[in-house]
């Protein structure tokens, strides 16, 4: 384990947070600012493969992903896996914990990923005393139930061919607004076997809808990912586009 995970003293200050840089994130005052730099007690990394949480687990701690790609998953007992949802700079994970008691799904490092460490039992201050931060974390909590209903929409609706493209475009997009991918940056790095653990196909359907994207031109398959040629191309194909813009929050 000890070369998989590192908890590390705090590196990057909140004062100087790379994150704070990007206009997609709302600006903090300068109390809410300070609040956070003593919230957080550090910083873990975490190799590609990595569990950081278990499904179950009673965790100390809160997270905010600060560098990288992972994912949100459930398995069964057959050891079947459904990925929920994927996680990139900005996000929290472990607040279903903090206030479920327990992990009701499990994360898993999809890339090097870099989280900055918060105390969970400081959680309560931050209602107390920052109500702009506590409706932020309402907000993230609603954000994410919005994008599982997309995800629920796009299995139980959408064509083979429409899912793909979809979480295909999604992706792209959540990684543009993150910093991770721009016009020069287009390589997604989930496995077909991601794809198919998030659509629902085998990975036999999943190659041959891949293809079939490929084919027209909209991304090129790689070992370890994807390259997404045409996010505009594949929002066509499944419909879906991902609006206007807003400022969102993070802590």
């Amino acid at each position: 384990m000890a070369s998989e995970f590192r908890n590390n003293p705090v590196r990057v200050s909140c004062h100087e947070c790379p994150l704070r840089l990007r206009s997609h994130f709302r600006p903090f005052s300068s109390e809410e600012l300070d609040f956070v730099s003593h919230f957080k007690r550090g910083e873990l990394n975490a190799d590609p493969g990595s569990t950081v949480l278990v499904e179950g687990s009673h965790s100390a701690h809160l997270y905010t992903v600060l560098q990288g790609w992972g994912f949100r998953y459930k398995i069964l007992e057959d050891g079947r896996r459904q990925i929920l949802n994927y996680v990139v700079p900005g996000d929290m994970v472990g607040l279903q914990g903090a206030v479920m008691s327990e992990m009701q799904h499990s994360v898993e490092a999809l890339t090097p990923i870099t989280l900055c460490v918060f105390e969970r039992n400081r959680l309560f201050t931050l209602f107390q005393k920052h109500a702009g931060l506590a409706f932020d974390l309402t907000w993230l909590a609603a954000r994410e139930e919005s994008i599982l209903d997309e995800h629920l929409l796009s299995i139980g609706r959408r064509t083979a061919t429409e899912r793909a493209a979809y979480l295909l475009a999604f992706l792209f997009e959540r990684g543009r607004v993150a910093g991770l991918l721009d016009e020069e940056r287009r390589h997604v790095p989930v496995t077909q076997m991601h794809v198919a653990d998030t659509l629902g196909l085998s990975i036999v359907h999943t190659n041959k809808t891949l293809k079939k994207l490929a084919e027209r031109g909209l991304i090129r398959w790689l070992d370890r990912g994807c390259e997404v040629l045409d996010p505009e191309g594949l929002q066509a194909v499944a419909n879906w586009s991902p609006g206007d813009p807003k400022l969102r929050p993070f802590i």
